[in-house]
């Protein structure tokens, strides 16, 4: 099932133009990494398929209503202002608004998939950075959405949570429903990621699992650099070398 279709999608910022024809469908089951260069329009495209801001071409979500929108896919932006000192677990618990509730199942299991059970009754002001991250990934999952879109997640987050949380989208796919991230640690892409979507030179530069996107001439072209990766026991490794010469 498609959770997201673009369709000829173009954005234009400030007279600039961000990207243009891009077209890419989301579905069900998936972890997609929306991955490129600082300034190649990741937010951007979220943000445009999401209808919050001026874009041309079809989004499939951009032409629902708000309410509509809010039960089909949960956002969490990269600003992560915080500006009530309101509880932990009154936090996780706004993404029950959307279907007029508070239900406490997938509030709770919200809180115990980002391990916040110990900090649910501290106010979420006086958190860390990266606790505050985790407390909005949570009131994200709570939403219970069929699409979770979220703008780099697991910056500020320290590498076990990092892990935790991508693990997390990873069981979230696995139940059926569909992710799609930003993300700027490649590594953590191609570990966790079904799919890897590259943006580069104002357009989709490359779509498809991680070992067709991240090869040494599409890193050398979308980001100017060389890598090392292999296969492991554990998985894949990825780790960013130095600039293409």
């Amino acid at each position: 099932m498609t959770l997201l279709s673009l369709s000829d999608l173009s954005v234009t910022l400030r007279n600039r133009p961000v990207f243009s024809g891009l077209s890419l469908e989301i579905a069900e089951r998936e972890v997609v990494g929306l991955i490129g260069p600082n300034g190649a329009g990741k937010t951007s495209l979220m943000r445009a398929a999401l209808g919050l801001i001026p874009a041309q071409g079809q989004s499939s979500l951009a032409t629902l209503t708000p309410e509509q929108r809010a039960k089909a896919a949960a956002w969490m932006p990269q600003a992560r202002e915080i500006a009530w000192p309101v509880k932990v677990e009154d936090l996780v618990a706004l993404g029950r608004l959307p279907h007029g509730d508070r239900a406490s199942a997938p509030v709770e299991a919200a809180i115990a998939k980002m391990g916040l059970g110990p900090l649910r009754k501290r106010r979420a002001t006086n958190l860390s950075g990266g606790e505050q991250a985790r407390a909005l990934i949570a009131r994200a999952l709570s939403q219970e959405t069929p699409l979770l879109m979220a703008d780099e997640p697991t910056a500020g987050l320290d590498p076990a949570h990092q892990i935790a949380t991508m693990e997390v989208f990873r069981d979230l796919a696995a139940e059926g429903r569909g992710v799609l991230l930003s993300l700027h640690d490649i590594g953590l892409a191609a570990r966790h990621c079904t799919r890897l979507v590259m943006l580069a030179e104002g357009q989709l530069l490359a779509d498809g699992s991680p070992e067709e996107v991240l090869t040494d001439a599409l890193l050398a072209r979308g980001f100017g650099i060389t890598a090392y990766h292999a296969q492991t026991p554990d998985g894949p490794v990825f780790q960013p070398m130095g600039r293409a010469r």
